[in-house]
């Protein structure tokens, strides 16, 4: 096959949905597992709070996975390093699908999640290359557009799968997208994708101690924790306070999916020019969004309105963030871009760790259940500040960003 790079009819490049079909298995492979934990503890005889760390697991196996493997594989090439993560995404999976234990179950998921971090760290530093600077943006959403539309459409067929007949026909299905994406890699990869210069792993790993990116990384943290307050919770908010049957509860998990991918690509095409700006004003939605939903939640039709722009903000800022730090790490050194890249996806899976530990503990408090929107909120506010204060570092000097500059100064 040539190694030019074909272009669609949108002017993008078809390698990019390549990397989209891998991500929807990905995404599927991580999102399902909450859906399925109740059939999951029956089948294994464990109770619903042990099969939750298969969540956890999971997590554990990406946050560690993303920056230490993306770090080793840095002079590896690109196309075959894809094709590898696919056959690696392949494996963990089938194992999960023949398991008979919680033990090699919870391998699978680390084995799982070690090909999801570097994918996805090396998958948005490739995406942002295989376009012009002006459409980076929304090439990373485009990749990830695959794993939104996994919450939207793979994780609710995925757990009817798993109802139906049984947890381990799913995993064995996830096992089948993966070697889709794998052949997609194989076919519509260009083979001469360029590797950036390694820097020594200590080198790359010193990017912790740069006051730009370490903003950014806690930045999603924060984003995500307020995020992942109210998803993990999404469905006895509906239930308990806004009155809504099961079955309406996984109708509205699926509009919710829906305004996830549309708000993706929205999001990444408002980041393209100045990614920064972007995130800030869409965070700035996102906590006022929240704020709301914790009185529209006692009421049907504007909860479902309400839900729905939450959807739509809360993957929003993901090309912007993920633009933001591989911009910064490419004008500080180009050869930490794809670890930086690895570090977002890892700060991604903290947010989401920590929102649910923090969800948790608010609604077993006196705040209760209807207190997590707003408590979201205060994590969205907290990475509000977080960009204000990026604002100032990257020494903004735009009109619209006068007033930042004049807050931040303030503040401190």
């Amino acid at each position: 096959m040539n190694n030019k790079t074909i272009k669609a009819r949108t002017g993008m490049p078809l390698a990019l949905w390549a990397l989209t079909i891998s991500a929807f298995g990905i995404g599927t492979t991580e999102f399902v597992i909450v859906g399925l934990l109740p059939t999951v503890a029956n089948d294994l005889s464990i109770s619903i709070p042990s099969a939750g760390l298969l969540v956890s697991f999971y997590a554990i196996g990406v946050a560690i996975g993303a920056p230490v493997l993306t770090a080793l594989t840095n002079k590896f090439p690109r196309k075959p390093l894809l094709i590898y993560l696919m056959l690696l995404f392949v494996a963990g999976n089938l194992l999960a699908g023949i398991s008979t234990g919680f033990i090699p179950l919870v391998l699978a998921r680390i084995v799982t999640g070690f090909a999801h971090g570097v994918f996805f760290a090396v998958g948005a530093t490739i995406a942002a290359a295989l376009v012009p600077a002006d459409k980076r943006a929304s090439a990373i959403a485009i990749m990830f557009a695959g794993l939104t539309v996994a919450m939207a459409i793979g994780v609710p067929l995925g757990t009817m799968i798993g109802q139906h007949f049984g947890w381990r026909a799913t995993f064995l299905g996830v096992a089948g997208l993966g070697l889709v994406g794998l052949l997609a890699n194989l076919i519509l990869l260009p083979g001469n994708i360029k590797n950036e210069a390694a820097a020594p792993i200590k080198e790359q790993f010193g990017i912790l101690g740069n006051k730009k990116l370490l903003l950014a990384f806690l930045t999603t943290i924060f984003n995500y924790g307020g995020v992942f307050l109210v998803f993990t919770y999404l469905s006895p908010l509906l239930t308990e306070l806004t009155g809504m049957s099961k079955d309406m509860v996984n109708l509205m998990l699926l509009v919710y999916g829906v305004a996830i991918a549309v708000g993706n690509i929205i999001g990444g095409k408002l980041a393209n020019k100045m990614p920064l700006k972007a995130l800030l004003w869409m965070l700035v939605l996102q906590a006022a969004v929240l704020l709301v939903f914790s009185f529209t939640v006692h009421h049907t039709i504007p909860a479902v309105i309400t839900l729905f722009v939450v959807g739509a903000l809360s993957f929003g800022t993901v090309p912007a963030s993920q633009l933001f730090v591989v911009q910064t790490a490419e004008r500080i050194n180009p050869s930490m871009a794809n670890v930086a890249s690895a570090f977002n996806i890892a700060s991604f899976n903290a947010g989401a760790a920590l929102g649910a530990y923090a969800g948790g503990w608010v609604v077993s408090s006196t705040l209760g259940l209807a207190a997590a929107p707003w408590v979201g909120a205060i994590f969205v506010l907290f990475s509000i500040v977080l960009v204000l204060l990026s604002a100032k570092e990257e020494k903004v000097t735009a009109p619209n960003f006068n007033t930042i500059e004049t807050v931040v100064s303030t503040a401190k």
